[in-house]
């Protein structure tokens, strides 16, 4: 049986904060809020520019921002759905950079 990953909000900006800032033409976000803006941002640009997996973006968004409003002991559930929904962000992104 394999352990489940501790996904933190430190490991979600770890690893989508730069890719998502590229999209969204910011500085990388350091607050789970700031980067759900970027993310919402960067799935309306990545969806015009028709990659696939665009609209899970938004999706992830909302957990993000959900995050804020959830007890402590209860963040870890949206924080991996965010992740769920981010995890093809790097192969979007690569795309992405190809096209502009």
């Amino acid at each position: 049986m394999t352990a489940k990953k501790t996904i933190t909000a430190e490991t979600i900006l770890a690893r989508y904060a730069d890719d998502i800032a590229f999209v969204a033409d910011e500085k990388p976000a350091t607050t789970l809020a700031a980067l759900a803006e970027q993310v919402s941002t960067a799935g309306e640009r990545l969806g015009e520019a028709r990659i696939n997996g665009a609209e899970d973006l938004e999706t992830a968004a909302d957990a993000l921002r959900a995050v804020e409003d959830t007890p402590l002991e209860s963040r870890h559930v949206f924080l991996r759905h965010a992740a769920r929904h981010l995890r093809h962000v790097g192969d979007m992104v690569d795309e992405y950079r190809l096209m502009v």
